[in-house]
């Protein structure tokens, strides 16, 4: 009989019962489970190694699109003096205003590469304002393309996001978009 109680004892000791380990906290669980990381997988964890790879045509130039408004630029980067010149102008002569030179050169400004970048730019479409915007949307895809460490520099800068904003189209009935014709009473 008292066989019978031992054997229905969970807490009685046999070899043959498997071992039950108390757990005080998450440390002790990732123990008992085996899932604790190992030195090797920790450090690869942490390297700053890029997620992306550093993109170059033949030239050894970085290439992307920028867009703002109804502006498109396509902008080439290549380490040089820092002189930019777009649709064959230097900037002084094509962005007389020195807001929109400012404005362009933003993206060098934030990752501390001021002068140290050649840039060629065509710019179609839209005003000055949203071609300065294309220009710099173009430089700071372009600057990542060649420097992906930069990435994220420029990114938290908000430069990388388009500027989607566009006029609104005229609609039949209204005199513009949402303007309506004046009202006559007589």
């Amino acid at each position: 009989m008292a066989d019978d109680k031992n054997q229905n004892d969970p807490q009685a000791g046999s070899d043959s019962e498997p071992k039950t380990e108390s757990v005080r906290d998450l440390a002790d669980l990732g123990d008992i489970a085996g899932d604790a990381p190992t030195a090797d997988a920790a450090s690869v964890a942490t390297s700053t190694a890029p997620l992306r790879e550093q993109e170059l045509d033949q030239q050894g130039r970085a290439y992307a699109t920028g867009r703002r408004k109804d502006a498109t630029a396509r902008v080439w980067i290549k380490p040089g003096k820092g002189t930019i010149t777009i649709n064959g102008k230097e900037q002084e002569v094509y962005f007389a205003r020195p807001t929109l030179r400012l404005v362009i050169n933003q993206p060098f400004a934030i990752t501390d590469r001021e002068g140290q970048y050649d840039v060629i730019a065509t710019v179609r479409g839209g005003g000055l304002s949203g071609q300065a915007g294309a220009v710099k949307h173009g430089i700071a895809q372009a600057l990542s393309k060649y420097e992906p460490a930069l990435r994220s520099t420029v990114k938290a800068a908000g430069f990388l996001t388009r500027d989607s904003r566009v006029v609104e189209r005229k609609k039949y009935g209204r005199a513009k978009a949402r303007r309506s014709f004046q009202f006559s009473k007589r």
